[in-house]
């Protein structure tokens, strides 16, 4: 068995295209099957430059891999379309000589006046077929004497039908299909023309996409027939919605695989949630799974024709699940570029500052659901600001308590200069806060907190001290304050 991913170089990677490769995969790898990555870059004005390689970048972090393509070869390559011109343009002589195509000299004018007149009537535009009748040595003299023509395929008047492993039988009239055009005018070769010249000379034996390209298989089965090919087995997969039920777009918010790596979804977390968009696990509602446990549940059978609705929340709350898993040391390190991007950490930090970082990361890491978030809860580490803190809206119901300022004042007065802050010391001062002030509770430590954090929510203290302490010692592109310095900094504030 084959099967291929062929994705057009036209920009980043869509979760859509990304789910389509994910299925293809899980069924190769699982099937003991061949994964195909081919190209289909014959759209030249769509094409962006470096966009291949960003393609191969995003599979790849994602955790894709492939057996044949333009970056590893393979036995029946080339793998991208821009190189096979040549073989497309033999078998549209092929289908000419064989009178299963015909030559087509109508103008894209002539074209356009065709489809308005349909729609006119209340027709469905399609093709009239007036080319056909031409007889086929007058055409070829025509086109040798300079005279423009694509090359239609010859539809035979029968119904078209295929059976579709996730859509069951599908039935389409001839006429949908409309003698379409296999060749340009221009010598440039259609998609679905290439498509099923590229599928058969490569073995495809699974056609597995998704259903937005349903409309377009009659064609290439009408192709198939005229070539005297078998088709391959096709599967549609379900069409990915937004929330309102609309084609998940960019109005949606991130729909890139770059997006979401720039947003700190790990790899894994994104896979999980790929493959539960059209697809349902056994054993009821079970959401999390390695990628050796969805090689083993996944199936083609289990696949659903039904629109997948695609929800953040619900890809953040898995990404939350393999961030705790991950382990403090890889979170710390994926991480670790967000923070350098920020200039409040070195790209390759001394040991000391990575071993430091690392008990940031462990301190903040469970209140976020994706990496970025890390940055605005490190901000009360490494953005420490007493003005923003005093002007902050959130801050004005604590510092209007009665006992504010007196806490304030009692605690900054008591803090020690010149050494670093032990959790045991900053026992002894609260308590003596406490004492002199008489506040308990909320009125005693929400305002010590803005003191030492900004904020009057944030991490335990016995935790968040001695980061701040250590921080304060340590040679950062970004200086971390010790609570003593941030106590200065508020009094002066």
């Amino acid at each position: 068995m084959r099967v291929r991913f062929a994705p057009s170089p036209t920009g980043h990677l869509h979760v859509g295209n990304a789910r389509t490769a994910l299925f293809n995969w899980l069924f190769a790898r699982q099937q003991g099957a061949t994964f195909i990555l081919r190209i289909e870059d014959t759209d030249l004005e769509r094409h962006e430059p470096g966009s291949e390689a960003q393609i191969f970048q995003d599979l790849r972090w994602l955790g894709l891999d492939w057996d044949e393509g333009p970056d590893v070869g393979g036995p029946l390559g080339p793998y991208r379309q821009s190189e096979r011109m040549v073989v497309y343009r033999k078998h549209a002589q092929r289908l000419l000589a064989e009178g299963k195509a015909y030559l087509c000299f109508c103008t894209a004018e002539e074209l356009e006046q065709e489809r308005k007149r349909a729609l006119a009537e209340h027709r469905s535009p399609r093709y009239s077929g007036k080319c056909r009748a031409l007889d086929p040595k007058a055409a070829a003299v025509r086109r040798q004497a300079g005279e423009a023509a694509a090359i239609r395929l010859h539809v035979p008047e029968h119904p078209i039908r295929f059976h579709d492993l996730v859509h069951g039988e599908v039935e389409f009239a001839h006429e949908v299909v409309s003698d379409p055009i296999i060749l340009r005018s221009s010598g440039l070769p259609v998609y679905n023309y290439v498509v099923v010249i590229d599928d058969a000379l490569m073995k495809i034996t699974h056609v597995i996409r998704g259903d937005d390209h349903l409309s377009n298989t009659p064609k290439q089965v009408a192709l198939y027939e005229a070539l005297g090919w078998t088709p391959p087995e096709f599967a549609h997969l379900s069409t990915i919605l937004g929330a309102d039920r609309e084609r998940l777009s960019k109005r949606h918010g991130a729909t890139s695989l770059e997006n979401f790596r720039e947003m700190g979804v790990l790899p894994e977390a994104l896979m999980n949630y790929l493959s539960l968009l059209g697809w349902a696990p056994t054993g009821g509602d079970r959401e999390i799974f390695t990628k050796d446990e969805l090689l083993k549940e996944f199936s083609l059978a289990r696949v659903t024709a039904s629109p997948a609705i695609f929800d953040f929340e619900k890809l953040y709350w898995i990404n939350r699940q393999f961030m705790k898993q991950a382990g403090t040391k890889r979170v710390a390190e994926l991480s670790l570029p967000f923070f350098a991007k920020a200039g409040w950490m070195a790209g390759q930090p001394e040991a000391a500052a990575r071993a430091w970082f690392e008990k940031v990361v462990e301190l903040l890491a469970p209140s976020v659901d994706r990496l970025e978030q890390l940055l605005e809860r490190g901000a009360l580490i490494f953005a420490y600001d007493a003005k923003a803190a005093l002007a902050a809206p959130d801050n004005a119901d604590v510092l209007a308590w009665e006992k504010t300022r007196a806490v304030i004042e009692a605690f900054c007065r008591r803090v020690p200069a010149g050494q670093a802050l032990t959790v045991d010391a900053f026992k002894s001062i609260v308590n003596e806060v406490k004492a002199e002030t008489g506040a308990k509770g909320k009125e005693l430590y929400h305002p010590i907190r803005l003191v030492i954090t900004g904020s009057h929510s944030g991490p335990e203290f016995d935790k968040l001290i001695p980061i701040l302490e250590e921080g304060s010692g340590l040679k950062l592109p970004k200086h971390v304050k010790s609570v003593r310095e941030r106590a200065e900094e508020f009094v002066k504030a």
